[in-house]
């Protein structure tokens, strides 16, 4: 390898751009001398990263968070040296990848055996770089990173929007799909379907999609490798213009997904798409809270029973008190009946607001539309089918120049972009 006062790094031709302006911050954990002279002299010449600090230790233990001896908020990159103490680093590399999710850790070593690179990469590492280090190799590795940073921020963010039932049984995976699906075919809209449940998901079903072999728990299980191309290789394509991410196959333990792996996906996500929406399974736990925080709007589908519209006021009340603003809570009463046993006035009064939206409960076609696993195909003069079209219309139909001019501010105006 020439040294590195030879080549100026900044000049590789292969590397992506990174704004030099914006620099990455780097962290060094216990790298040997010689990579570390070669590391400062790297810093020092290129514009494009800043030392943050170095870490001559792999003890994390004492510490609640990996946060605490890193660094909050977080480094864009650690160099990790693998050498010294493997398992150590393997542990260590495991910590920063669950708490800070959003930095790409470099696995640093002179052994280039196969299994080695394998088994540092399962710990969370993004990239392997060989002593000693070469200067090309990791700028371009350098520039990866900034290349998806820069990615994030310049992509347009989508509206996200959850869907979570006030019970089993409500409906909601019907108006995800059947809602999507008229937004991309009828609207043009670029839409993605996410199916949280950890088990009996069935949004793939509904839409005849029915081979698949990867969930969304597994790619926010890989965001040290969340690119472009991992993204398509875990999306469905319904023939309507759907994507979709589906819940898993069987009946899996549920994942305990790290918040700050959520919140990256869902992230990096909606910088790909205009909207996302979320199919939740029913319940009041971390991990619904946890993406909803995340939410432009949560709509809480319910039907007129006492205990789904009891269920609805205990949501609310549990959202608000975990500070979801109560503008972002719509309710929508599905199955709904003009001669209902229980009024629409009476089902206001009971969840102390207003109904959002209400669609009419026509169950044969709703059957015979989930049977088709195609929610376009059996668009009809039907009651039910012309509201979802008018929801699709209000969420979905682009803004002219004269619409902008009459545009108010209702509560479906933050749709309309």
């Amino acid at each position: 390898m020439s040294a590195m006062t030879s080549k100026n790094p900044a000049q590789a031709s292969s590397r992506e751009s990174i704004p030099p302006s914006e620099p990455l911050s780097v962290v060094s954990i216990c790298l040997d001398k010689e990579t570390w002279g070669i590391l400062k002299i790297f810093v020092d010449s290129t514009p494009v990263v800043r030392l943050q600090k170095h870490l001559s230790d792999y003890r994390v233990d004492d510490h609640e968070s990996v946060l605490e001896w890193v660094g909050d908020p977080p480094p864009d990159i650690c160099l990790l040296d693998f050498d010294s103490d493997r398992r150590s680093a393997a542990m260590v590399a495991e910590r920063i990848h669950a708490d800070a999710p959003e930095t790409a850790i470099f696995a640093v070593s002179a052994q280039s055996q196969p299994d080695l690179i394998i088994q540092a990469m399962r710990s969370g590492c993004s990239e392997y770089l060989l002593k000693p280090l070469d200067p090309e190799q990791l700028l371009n590795a350098v520039a990866r990173v900034g290349g998806r940073r820069r990615e994030k921020k310049e992509g347009d963010r989508a509206q996200v929007v959850a869907f979570i039932g006030a019970k089993g049984g409500c409906g909601v995976t019907t108006l995800v799909t059947q809602l999507g699906a008229l937004l991309a075919s009828t609207y043009g809209r670029k839409v993605l379907a996410l199916d949280l449940h950890h088990d009996f998901g069935d949004a793939a079903l509904y839409l005849g999609l029915t081979k698949y072999r990867y969930n969304f728990f597994e790619l926010a299980d890989n965001t040290e490798r969340l690119d472009a191309d991992l993204l398509q290789s875990f999306v469905l394509h319904h023939s309507s213009g759907l994507d979709l991410i589906p819940a898993p196959h069987g009946t899996e333990p549920a994942r305990q997904t790290t918040p700050g792996a959520l919140s990256y996906t869902l992230d990096f996500v909606r910088s790909r798409y205009e909207f996302i929406l979320v199919d939740l399974p029913p319940g009041l736990n971390d991990a619904n809270l946890e993406l909803i925080r995340h939410c432009d709007q949560v709509n809480v589908v319910t039907v007129a029973e006492v205990s789904a519209l009891r269920n609805v006021v205990r949501q609310t009340d549990y959202l608000t008190r975990k500070h979801i603003t109560a503008e972002r809570i719509k309710v929508v009463l599905n199955r709904h009946q003009k001669r209902a046993l229980i009024t629409e006035a009476q089902i206001e009064k009971s969840i102390g607001q207003k109904i959002f939206w209400k669609v009419p409960n026509q169950y044969v076609h709703v059957v015979k539309t989930i049977s088709g696993g195609d929610p376009v195909s059996q668009i009809s003069t039907s009651e039910v089918a012309k509201n979802l079209q008018d929801w699709a219309a209000a969420i979905g139909r682009k803004i002219g120049a004269e619409d902008k001019k009459k545009k108010g501010r209702g509560l479906l105006g933050f749709w309309n972009r």
